[in-house]
């Protein structure tokens, strides 16, 4: 009897121990990640600048986001992203180095040798901590939710970014939860520090939200928002109370056929009191614009993509005026072709890209300006 009471203690103790084990935190995964990017494009105004901003008043504009050189080889950025995926927890680190690290995340970054150096930013520092399997919160540093292209070369279709993408916003600094109401809808709601800086420069907080929804299979739907209140503490002694921003955006996306895709972006955005203190403007002005992307893929190997660009800034609140410093609108049309080589770690994009302004903005070698130019290059880009 005693070996019997013994024999089912030992099992049950087993069974117990294997029970316990089998329910024991699971350990998380480790990834790195990451790419390099270079390019050359020609222009063929053939400025004597060498660059691609066309003129803004007293000195380069803003025509180009991130490939501005002209005639010459650039790099872009070099990308180091350290990711832990737990069940209950997730963590990422994502840093960035090179001339595209400051243009994407100015406010955020230093010149470890001096100024003019290339430099080093934090793109991406950030926690997430799934509460259930619907509710997560993410608090740190993460990439804006905005619009329809990313910093990330390696994600964009198109290598050269749309106006849409360069008016930003880049990144926020704060707080966020998602609650997935299904595989198709999902609403985000968060509290962030003002846009685009590493510190607020206030005491208010800007309000981000997300809701996506798929109606139908391929087919997905992002309504995103900002409103934050950009007013200095004070400008020339002066408390200031008030500078609105806002920012209303829709992008959606259909992958029409294995081969086929097509996604749509437009935004409205204004402005009203001292933006970061700018000291104005004391009334509201708008900006805007749409975009249109399409590619196909011919092969696996090779694809070709085109995307139209209007972008409204005649009220002049955004960086993107004439050369006479005026504001303006934009249109753009950009060709790419996506070539993967070197074991799909290797991308090259062939682009042609025309911008025409509805005002001079951009010099020719010859001295005189013109409201137009075109550019043809290539970008390479290695991910792994």
């Amino acid at each position: 009897m005693k070996r019997t009471l013994l024999l089912l203690t030992s099992l049950l103790w087993a069974y117990s121990t294997k029970a316990q084990d089998s329910t024991a935190a699971e350990p998380g995964k480790f990834t790195f990640s990451g790419y390099l990017d270079t390019y050359y494009f020609g222009n063929f105004n053939n400025p004597k600048s060498q660059s691609n901003l066309g003129l803004n008043k007293t000195g380069p504009g803003t025509a180009r986001a991130f490939d501005q050189k002209a005639g010459q080889f650039g790099i872009g950025l070099v990308q180091a992203k350290a990711m832990y995926a737990g069940r209950k927890v997730d963590a990422v680190v994502d840093l960035t180095f090179g001339p595209f690290s400051d243009l994407g995340n100015y406010g955020n970054y230093v010149g470890p040798l001096g100024s003019g150096s290339t430099s080093l930013a934090i793109k991406q520092a950030y926690i997430v901590l799934k509460a259930t399997d619907k509710l997560s919160f993410t608090a740190g540093q993460f990439g804006t939710h905005i619009g329809y292209e990313v910093i990330d070369a390696p994600v964009n279709y198109n290598y050269s970014l749309s106006n849409l993408f360069n008016n930003g916003p880049f990144y926020h600094i704060g707080l966020k939860a998602q609650y997935a109401f299904s595989e198709r809808a999902s609403l985000m709601v968060g509290l962030v520090n003002n846009v685009d800086n590493l510190t607020d420069n206030n005491k208010k907080k800007g309000l981000i939200s997300q809701l996506f929804i798929s109606p139908a299979a391929n087919w997905s739907v992002y309504l995103n928002a900002i409103v934050s209140n950009e007013a200095s503490e004070a400008v020339d002694g002066v408390p200031v109370n008030s500078a609105n921003y806002q920012l209303f955006d829709l992008t959606t996306t259909y992958q029409i056929t294995p081969k086929f895709y097509m996604g749509l972006n437009a935004a409205a955005g204004s402005q009203k009191g001292d933006y970061q203190g700018t000291g104005g403007p004391s009334t509201t002005k708008n900006w805007g614009g749409a975009a249109v992307y399409s590619n196909y893929a011919f092969t696996d190997k090779f694809g070709l993509g085109a995307r139209y660009e209007y972008f409204d800034n005649k009220s002049g609140v955004r960086g993107l005026t004439d050369a006479a410093g005026n504001g303006a609108s934009v249109s753009s049309i950009t060709v790419t072709g996506n070539i993967i080589a070197g074991d799909g770690h290797l991308l090259l994009k062939p682009e042609l890209r025309i911008d025409t302004y509805s005002a001079n903005k951009f010099e020719k070698n010859s001295g005189t300006l013109t409201p137009s130019q075109t550019t043809l290059g290539m970008a390479a880009i290695f991910k792994f």
